[in-house]
């Protein structure tokens, strides 16, 4: 059984949270900046708002916990926290760099209009790449702020 203290579970709560709001607010915000955005219907707009939301959720969790496991859990978030937080938003920015590549360019599972900043030689769009700079920098932020502040 793992023992999960308090700060802990403080912090994890506030980041999870964050992050899941921090992500709806960022891919609400730019679907705009891609195709579907003229050419879906409102219900399939919102499935890939959702689905692309949830999606980010499932990335945090996993980057998260592969850096939790890298810098240690037990002395986590009293020691480490910096380095926990600068190796996910890294993984996390390699597999989305990755993604977008795959998904616009192989699969073409998806599109960026003619509006959307794209980052020359990798063509990957700037906005999915400021989403996993500000995103889990800001949940972050907001968590050990949680954890400061006490019971």
């Amino acid at each position: 059984m793992i023992f999960i203290s308090t700060v802990q579970r403080t912090t994890l709560t506030r980041f999870g949270g964050a992050v899941a709001v921090g992500n709806l607010v960022w891919e609400t915000a730019h679907v705009p900046l891609y195709t579907l955005w003229q050419t879906g219907t409102w219900s399939e707009i919102v499935y890939a708002v959702l689905h692309c939301t949830l999606g980010d959720i499932m990335i945090a969790a996993i980057t998260f916990g592969a850096a939790l496991f890298a810098f240690g859990w037990k002395s986590w978030p009293d020691r480490s926290y910096a380095k926990v937080a600068v190796a996910m938003v890294s993984v996390a920015l390699c597999y989305t760099v990755f993604s977008e590549w795959l998904n616009v360019e192989v699969r073409r599972s998806w599109a960026y209009r003619d509006i959307m900043p794209t980052i020359p030689l990798l063509g990957t769009g700037v906005t999915p790449i400021l989403q996993w700079f500000v995103v889990p920098t800001v949940a972050f932020c907001w968590a050990r702020r949680g954890d400061r502040a006490g019971p």
